[in-house]
């Protein structure tokens, strides 16, 4: 059994696919256990089953849309007219634009990418340090994963829901707990960007009435959509996968026939980039979820917890812990691999000292974040130097200011229950 486990994980070392590791870890379990390995296709067959699981390719489609079309240059353009006049203005314009469009796209390294070539030009020509410019670029392309739509809310929330825990956990929570801490973070960063830049920088142009109505009239089509889905979602008149449906048919009216950036020969090949995506999603999803029902038959988180308890009795230790544990994960694997890996041995031990299901699903996705730029593996840093043509090393210093603010505001996240629970009266 060790020698296969051993197996196993060198497997995953050398770069086998993970939801082989997976699959062929929790069939070795129900094989040892005696149990028909038929179980596995049930398992993988339940996807099918669940209502939410319909918003992840139809959120995916729409951000990849999105991200295909002149959406960036059009959302660079209103937040520069809003808030270009303020010192400091174009940063938090790349801040507040980042933020926006992770959320939609649910991806980090697309925000690079598409933003990227729009807001570093526009940063050096105005005057802000270059480094400061990498090192908030980077970091900013991760800033949206607790906004909702973001893909890590929804599949943390059908990760829980299929582990029938005493406390129960919709996606609408999810979405509702991560916009205080998502601002918080922004806030954060705001603060910082207005203080460092305090005495070298001036506004990158005065307020002006005319650039605001020109860029009110350039993305009028696209403003109502942000107010459909979450004022949607939050009033409760969409569920979660009507949303996703209402959003992929809104953003094709708009993007193909209104504003035509996108052609119809263009359509297949969008839709199989995302596809592609929500493929190693699914899959990995359906070998996690056989490999979660033999982890919960085979009580492995009680014995977890139990031995987790005896070195460990205080909630706060344990915290501190877990914080140490995310970073780490999140700077070695994708945030869904470590989602689908993780959430059923943490949740557990979790709600064993008492931490609320969806307080731990903003703390994982918070920590995961940071993850993204913390080295030595950190997704966003490699991105971003293969995006800007600058050495790794060079990102790995710029980004370190804005990596002690945001571990900052994790740690706010973590020991203030309240800052995600609150706006659910937990």
């Amino acid at each position: 059994m060790m020698l296969a486990g051993l197996v196993l994980i060198l497997l995953a070392l050398l770069g086998a696919p993970l939801f082989a590791v997976i699959a062929a870890g929790a069939m070795l379990n129900f094989y040892l256990a005696d149990t028909d390995l038929s179980v596995m296709a049930l398992e993988i067959y339940r996807l099918a089953e669940m209502p939410a699981l319909q918003a992840l390719p139809l959120f995916t489609f729409a951000g990849y849309l999105l991200g295909e079309s002149q959406a960036p240059k059009r959302l660079v353009q209103l937040t520069d007219a809003l808030l270009g006049w303020m010192p400091a203005g174009l940063a938090i314009v790349a801040l507040l634009a980042c933020a926006f469009f992770t959320a939609f796209t649910g991806a980090s390294g697309v925000t690079i990418i598409a933003l990227g070539a729009l807001l570093y030009p526009a940063m050096k020509h105005a005057g802000y340090p270059e480094n400061f410019n990498l090192g908030l670029i980077t970091t900013s392309g991760s800033l949206g994963l607790l906004f909702a739509p973001s893909l890590p809310l929804i599949l943390y929330g059908i990760l829980a829901q299929q582990m029938n825990l005493s406390k129960p956990v919709s996606i609408d929570d999810m979405f509702v707990a991560g916009v205080l801490p998502g601002i918080l973070m922004i806030a954060l960063l705001i603060g910082w960007s207005l203080w460092v830049n305090r005495e070298v920088h001036k506004p990158v142009h005065e307020f002006s009435w005319r650039m605001v109505r020109e860029a009110l009239r350039a993305g009028a089509w696209e403003l109502p959509m942000p107010f459909i889905v979450l004022g949607g979602i939050y009033s409760g008149f969409f569920a979660v996968s009507e949303a996703a449906a209402v959003t992929v048919l809104y953003v094709l009216v708009v993007e193909v026939f209104i504003y035509r950036e996108i052609s119809l020969r263009q359509l297949p090949k969008v839709m199989r980039e995302s596809m592609i995506l929500v493929g190693a999603i699914l899959i990995i999803l359906g070998a996690s979820l056989a490999s979660t029902n033999y982890i919960i038959d085979a009580e492995i988180p009680a014995a977890l917890f139990s031995t987790i308890k005896s070195y460990i009795s205080s909630e706060l230790t344990f915290l501190i812990l877990l914080n140490i544990f995310l970073l780490i994960l999140g700077a070695m694997l994708d945030i869904f691999s470590a989602l689908v890996l993780m959430t059923p041995l943490l949740l557990p031990v979790a709600l064993g000292y008492g931490i609320d299901p969806v307080h731990l699903g903003i703390i994982f996705l918070a920590n995961m974040q940071l993850g993204y730029f913390t080295p030595p593996v950190g997704m966003n840093l490699f991105i971003a130097s293969h995006r800007f043509d600058k050495p790794v090393m060079q990102l790995y210093r710029a980004t370190l200011p804005f990596f002690f603010i945001l571990l900052f505001a994790v740690l706010v996240i973590t020991y203030w229950p309240g800052l995600s629970l609150g706006l659910l009266g937990r």
